[in-house]
């Protein structure tokens, strides 16, 4: 269960879309809105997971609804935002979270049709939510606060990851760009770029790696010596989202531990 609560960042009355809010990251920043008072959009490609956290949410005394969305189609992008306007009134926050990892292979043997999956996703998918999030920000005329979820692998590579890096890399400059044009409507635009976080995700990378090596060679590289939680970074998205980060946009925030200050 969800226990609300009030806080010196509170959202009441406001409005926040979730991209990829079936689990990891955007299942605990759903949730977290939703404690500060937000009504809440979840959007995925998983229903029954989506229904489950409304349920939950509501159950806690909150407001979401749940849009089944397949960001790379204009639109679904398209009929999320609408679904958002129907059924709340406004957008005021949007995070676009949702993304693959895609099949780990080196560029060699990477497939073209894997490369066009993960960039459709993760980058054309960006741009696709971002667009419609803006003009209905922009319709609006109070303003708002987007935010993409990069990754450490915005500004590293790994062999075998040319299709997610080159994803999450592009979403830097999606993201710096769509700022410049946003800023003086009101609409601030920044980007979180997580280390490593307990998400399934994770998991699924940890398995084609090996725990040994990850445990061993990976998580002493990160300051703290441990792996993050998504709640952790669901706290990252909301600062930038809150009036508290009123003077930040086209910011590249990075919750790590510090493992890009080793590495």
């Amino acid at each position: 269960m969800i226990a609300l609560r009030g806080s010196h960042m509170s959202m009441n009355e406001k409005v926040a879309l979730i991209t990829g809010a079936s689990s990891g990251i955007g299942r605990a920043t759903a949730k977290a809105f939703a404690v500060q008072g937000a009504s809440v959009i979840l959007a995925a490609r998983r229903q029954d997971e989506l229904d489950s956290l409304v349920a939950e949410i509501e159950v806690g005394g909150g407001k979401a609804t749940a849009i089944k969305t397949d960001v790379s189609k204009a639109q679904d992008a398209e009929q999320m935002v609408a679904h958002a306007i129907a059924t709340f009134g406004r957008l005021d926050y949007a995070v676009n979270n949702a993304g693959i990892e895609g099949q780990i292979a080196n560029i060699v043997d990477l497939e073209e049709d894997d490369w066009d999956r993960v960039l459709d996703i993760n980058l054309k998918g960006n741009y696709l939510c971002l667009r419609y999030e803006a003009r209905a920000m922009l319709e609006g005329g109070r303003g708002g606060a987007i935010v993409n979820i990069g990754s450490v692998n915005s500004f590293l590579g790994f062999g075998g990851g040319a299709a997610y890096v080159a994803s999450k890399h592009g979403q830097v400059g999606l993201t710096t760009s769509a700022s410049a044009e946003l800023a003086p409507h009101g609409i601030r635009v920044n980007i979180v770029c997580p280390g490593f976080v307990d998400t399934p995700m994770h998991h699924r990378i940890r398995g084609i790696i090996g725990d040994e090596i990850f445990d061993q060679g990976m998580v002493p590289q990160v300051h703290v010596r441990r792996v993050g939680k998504p709640e952790e970074i669901a706290s990252a998205i909301l600062y930038l989202c809150s009036d508290e980060a009123a003077f930040i946009t086209g910011t590249t925030l990075t919750p790590d531990g510090g493992f890009t200050m080793t590495v």
